[in-house]
């Protein structure tokens, strides 16, 4: 599943539809899956700790049912493409919204832990086909002119998603008097928490109603008609219709469909050097730790001594943090460039994950971290989580967009994001057990992989701002 075409003569390049704030709506309706997508990926932040009191179970256990969510993202992520192509992308959003809510009242209601990790599977799978359909449909229904601008919403509604699940989680908490096995609604804190997805997962489902389907897809269903009266519906009344469809049925017959074989250089079993560089970016962007920020932090500052309740509200703070990073990124991606803000990004992460790793060096007192450290530990992990989000957080999706030559691009992309959820999979399912062994040595480790990700960029990847997709070799 790719893109629409490029604009050409049919007009579409400076088409303005009569009704832009429809076109909004419909690209906000898709980003929905975005919102779910971040908001169940940290929802879980807010009942790591009950569950391994629930379930007495360690640090190694615990961590691979809280990283277990990924594996089901891979599947789903590799074959969402596939399904779109075959029922259509508004199909394929309301399959994810089905998984989406059964995830959700699955897991607020385990009887086991495996059944809890199986719940988390399902999630994970809907997490993946929600992560490929939204960006793809926000592109092929809107106007060229506006397409950079509505495909930022995919990223924006995550973020928020993430921070929504830590608001809401904070405020549970809160109303089961800070104890996250307190009683709500019949339940415990924890599955309140959990279950909560219900609501968003239902509303994405009902929104995939309202808004119309791919004309790309609809132009391969052969229902032409229709794709003639949503091309007018999101690009407006100026451009020629008939000509807007041959473009796009052109553009479709003459796609490469890219290989995994295409990815092969020269004779052997190994990757081009831009795929290495492609995925080089993906490992990076998860090995520098971001992801126990927001599946791990309020565990991690009730291990330094912070009360349930604060531990919440810290990780609200830092999920807004990250909204603010991932609104600067939008604004400066274009007209820094993408290089220079990767390179700021990894020199202000390389001070946050230093200074946590240098305060949680020390020895808790009465269960607490010394004042001194336990603020400098807060502040490092809000400047770290501010440059992740106004660079890497966003340079690397853009990157990776841009970089790969047509002929395999598609495939590339598809090994690069594959990489990603490796790497994710690999610091999630970690982290418990490293920071049982010595927290601040964890953090060494992130601040290596941050320090080595300059060398890595300023030798490795090259530009992309300003060219055009056809340029890149």
């Amino acid at each position: 599943m790719t893109s629409t075409a490029q604009a050409s003569q049919s007009g579409a390049g400076s088409a303005h539809p009569e009704h832009l704030g429809h076109v909004i709506f419909i690209a906000a309706a898709a980003a929905m899956g975005g919102f779910l997508f971040g908001y169940d990926s940290s929802v879980i932040n807010g009942a790591v700790e009950a569950i391994r009191d629930r379930y007495d179970v360690g640090s190694t256990v615990l961590a691979q049912v809280i990283a277990i969510a990924l594996i089901g993202c891979a599947i789903g992520a590799a074959t969402a493409g596939r399904i779109a192509d075959r029922i259509g992308r508004i199909r394929c959003m309301q399959i994810s919204a089905v998984l989406f809510t059964i995830s959700a009242v699955g897991s607020a209601l385990p009887f086991a832990l495996w059944d809890l990790a199986f719940w988390r599977v399902i999630g994970g799978f809907a997490i993946g086909m929600a992560s490929v359909i939204g960006p793809a449909y926000i592109a092929e229904v809107s106007p060229p002119a506006y397409r950079g601008r509505l495909g930022s919403f995919q990223q924006a509604a995550i973020v928020i998603g993430i921070a929504i699940s830590q608001l809401v989680n904070w405020g549970l908490l809160n109303a089961a008097d800070g104890d996250q096995r307190g009683q709500l609604m019949g339940l415990e804190a924890w599955q309140v928490m959990l279950g909560v997805m219900v609501v968003p997962a239902v509303l994405y489902g009902l929104l995939s109603f309202a808004i119309p389907e791919s004309p790309r897809f609809l132009i391969s269903a052969g229902k032409l008609t229709r794709a003639h009266d949503v091309l007018r519906e999101v690009e407006g009344d100026d451009i020629d219709l008939d000509a807007r469809v041959a473009e796009i049925e052109h553009a479709m017959k003459s796609e490469h469909k890219s290989t995994f074989k295409d990815l092969l250089g020269g004779g052997g079993f190994y990757f081009k050097p831009i795929v290495w560089v492609g995925i080089g970016l993906s490992a990076f962007q998860q090995l520098v730790g971001i992801n126990v920020a927001f599946y791990y932090s309020a565990t991690l500052w009730q291990s330094v001594g912070v009360d349930p309740t604060q531990s919440f509200f810290y990780s609200f703070t830092t999920s807004i943090i990250n909204i603010i990073g991932t609104v600067i990124a939008m604004i400066f991606v274009d007209r820094v460039g993408r290089k220079p803000l990767a390179l700021i990004g990894s020199v202000g992460m390389v001070v946050g994950l230093a200074l946590e790793a240098w305060a949680f060096s020390y020895d808790l007192v009465d269960g607490k971290l010394p004042a001194v450290q336990g603020w400098t530990a807060l502040i490092a992990a809000h400047v770290f989580v501010l440059f992740f989000a106004l660079s890497w957080g966003v340079v690397v999706w853009v990157f990776l967009g841009e970089m790969f030559p047509n002929k395999i691009r598609a495939a590339a992309l598809g090994v690069a994001a594959s990489a990603q959820w490796i790497a994710n999979w690999a610091i999630t399912a970690s982290f418990p057990s490293l920071a049982d062994w010595n927290l601040s040595a964890t953090y060494v480790i992130y601040t290596v992989f941050a320090a080595l990700s300059i060398p890595f960029v300023l030798k490795f990847v090259k530009e992309t701002k300003g060219k055009k997709l056809e340029d890149m070799g």
